[in-house]
């Protein structure tokens, strides 16, 4: 609730409507400062908000989102340090006092305050320390979705110089300067999220996170939790309120990988986060912007699909904005002589020794259909350069490929032997098949599913059961 002293400002609404910087509420006790704090900080491009009690304050911050607090010490119904944990527990908090002190200050600041300020105020030192405020935690932020997201990435852009790889850098350099949702094409292992993330790197978005999710990986309540968030008391083991990708990736990019395995529930938010701009947390009220570029990728033909109705037209219209195909290996072939100088190059064992592949060796990969794609080429090399041993030149003995050499399918002709110690179990022997026919493949899940005779889904389910990827 805002100082009612204000008439321009009633309840969920600010002075003036400049948002760019942020929302910053003013819990402040004397009015008059109260309503300089808001005039001056509307004049710095906040939307900003007045409260002179706690109880307005409690009540405001429980219907909105602000990204600063400003926290006088003492408030007619509350001590401000002993609420500035409850407070600065998700957003960043400048407290106010008249009665300044070393211990004083230090308290505070034990107590979470991001910044600490002795009345008088100093406009200028005003603005310093909230951009200074907001500046910090916009990094810590970032720091902790980083850490908790970073993967071991061996390569991080498309290599090649074939005619089919061209089209598909050009495609990323025309779409990229641009905010439109982008569609990727391609099967397994192709290189999918090297485009989200080449997408991403020659975009305005660059300076912000890069948050990648697979769809398929998790439960459906657990990814709208993992995707949106959740607050506190949302469902059972939600202790704490918890920011989701979106939110993680403000101001970047959020890539949907393996989009065609989202569910009915899911897709429904998903739209309507495309269409309006807002999301909610598991379990909020709150509508809270989604400032992100959505980049979304899928091995499976989405618009028949969406046709069979196993996925929304409204959603798949919006994902196909601007759609990518990103070639299989076995069509630019041409470019496995680059790609494997690359996998060396990046390989700390061969480094040292400097290593590379004879002709035959190389003839061989060329000549292969890779049905794991660029995934299972750079499994190879890696293979390769270890049975090598202290050698610099890989030989074709040290290539083993799933078909035992040549350009046939792996598996045409092919028998399938499990060979076990005693009597195994029916789950032994689930899991066995399993490893077998994803080695078999080269890791391409999709075959998998089809020689197993189940869904794609089903498929992702029995690989985490039996933890194989």
């Amino acid at each position: 609730m805002p100082d009612k002293d204000r008439d321009d400002q009633k309840p969920g609404q600010g002075g003036m409507a400049a948002a760019s910087k942020g929302t910053i509420l003013a819990v402040e006790d004397d009015k008059v400062l109260s309503q300089l704090l808001v005039s001056q900080l509307e004049g710095m491009g906040y939307r900003a908000y007045g409260v002179s009690r706690w109880a307005e304050a409690e009540k405001w911050l429980a219907e909105n989102e602000p990204d600063l607090v400003i926290l006088d010490c003492r408030l007619p119904d509350a001590d401000g340090i002993e609420i500035l944990p409850e407070i600065g527990e998700q957003r960043p908090v400048v407290v106010l006092t008249a009665y300044g002190s070393v211990d004083h200050a230090v308290r505070a600041m034990k107590s979470g305050a991001a910044e600490y300020l002795v009345k008088p105020i100093n406009l200028d030192e005003l603005e310093m320390v909230i951009g200074r405020a907001l500046e910090t935690a916009t990094l810590r932020r970032e720091h902790e979705f980083l850490k908790s997201r970073l993967e071991d990435r061996q390569y991080t852009f498309m290599v090649g110089e074939s005619d089919a790889i061209k089209e598909v850098q050009r495609y990323i350099e025309a779409v990229a300067p641009s905010d439109m949702t982008v569609l990727i094409f391609g099967e397994s292992g192709v290189g999918k999220e090297l485009v989200a993330n080449a997408l991403h790197t020659l975009s305005p978005r660059a300076n912000h996170n890069f948050m990648a999710v697979d769809c398929c990986t998790l439960q459906e309540q657990l990814f709208e939790s993992e995707l949106f968030g959740h607050e506190k008391g949302a469902f059972t083991g939600a202790d704490s309120q918890k920011k989701g990708l979106i939110e993680g990736a403000n101001g970047g990019t959020l890539f949907l990988d393996e989009i065609g395995e989202m569910g009915p529930s899911l897709q429904a938010k998903l739209l309507r986060t495309i269409e309006t701009g807002r999301f909610r947390r598991v379990g909020g009220t709150k509508d809270l912007e989604a400032n992100v570029r959505i980049v979304a990728a899928t091995n499976r033909d989405l618009g028949a699909l969406a046709r069979e109705g196993n996925f929304r037209p409204d959603l798949y219209y919006r994902l196909n904005a601007f759609n990518i195909t990103v070639p299989p290996l076995r069509e630019r072939r041409e470019d496995v002589p680059a790609l494997v100088d690359y996998f060396i190059r990046n390989h700390d064992f061969s480094r040292r020794i400097n290593k590379r592949f004879d002709s035959r060796a190389m003839a061989r990969l060329q000549a292969y259909d890779w049905p794991g794609n660029v995934r299972e080429l750079k499994n190879v090399v890696e293979r390769a350069i270890i049975l090598s041993g202290d050698r610099s030149v890989i030989r074709e003995a040290d290539v083993a490929l799933g078909d035992g050499g040549g350009d046939r399918d792996p598996t045409e002709g092919a028998g399938t032997v499990l060979a076990f110690e005693g009597e195994p179990t029916l789950e032994e022997i689930k899991e066995k098949y399993i490893r077998l026919l994803l080695e078999r493949y080269g890791g391409h899940r999709q075959k998998v599913a089809k020689a197993l005779g189940v869904s794609e889904r089903s498929t992702y389910r029995l690989l985490q059961r039996y933890d194989v990827e």
